[in-house]
């Protein structure tokens, strides 16, 4: 099952969070996703560990909803694989199990690195506000990402104009003539244009 629902518009115009939904009964996803309903994410929906693994190798996710119990590769071993590996180890996972409060899954889905654990049925206001806040902290992580490109981009140009001042004086300095003073005049105008 791919993508449930429309691409909704973002906070400030920014590209839509996508969240994971992993669950091998294709009626739970079809839930979650209307409880997830009016959220700014784009909902994409898989049956299967094997599946949610393909998924992650080529796309971004905010949060994934990673149902417990499923047939094959359980949820605990697909967050295992998830958190093995270094591009998909950051995401937060949230396991969902239709069974009645199991203090030994809880440990387990910890164990494998969730963040939380929610039982069926799902409160839809404790999951709207749980998806909430992972959208906040991805949409927040990817300020700070260009802000941090924005910066390394202002230090080289730092960098380069710095290059080109120490080059003219030492030009100045040298200057034998009206054609280094030329030179020397060239370097600091493009220092002015940086």
């Amino acid at each position: 099952m791919t993508a449930v629902g429309g691409r909704p518009a973002t906070p400030g115009g920014g590209r839509v969070a996508k969240v994971l939904l992993v669950d091998d009964r294709r009626e739970n996803l079809i839930a979650v996703a209307a409880l997830l309903q009016g959220l700014p994410l784009e909902p994409v929906a898989v049956t299967s560990g094997e599946e949610a693994l393909k998924k992650l190798l080529v796309d971004d996710f905010a949060v994934i909803m990673l149902d417990a119990q499923m047939p094959g590769m359980d949820g605990f071993e697909t967050a295992s694989h998830i958190k093995a590996r270094e591009r998909t180890r950051h995401i937060p996972i949230i396991f969902l199990t239709a069974a009645d409060r199991d203090a030994q899954l809880a440990l387990r889905g910890y164990a494998t690195g969730a963040v939380d654990y929610l039982t069926k049925p799902i409160d839809a206001w404790v999951l709207r506000a749980k998806i909430s806040v992972f959208l906040d902290l991805w949409h927040k992580s990817r300020e700070l990402a260009t802000q941090a490109a924005t910066v390394r981009e202002h230090e080289q140009r730092w960098r380069q104009a710095m290059e080109s001042v120490d080059a003219a004086l030492s030009a100045l300095r040298g200057a034998d003539g009206v054609r280094d003073i030329g030179r020397a005049i060239d370097l600091l105008e493009e220092v002015r244009r940086a």
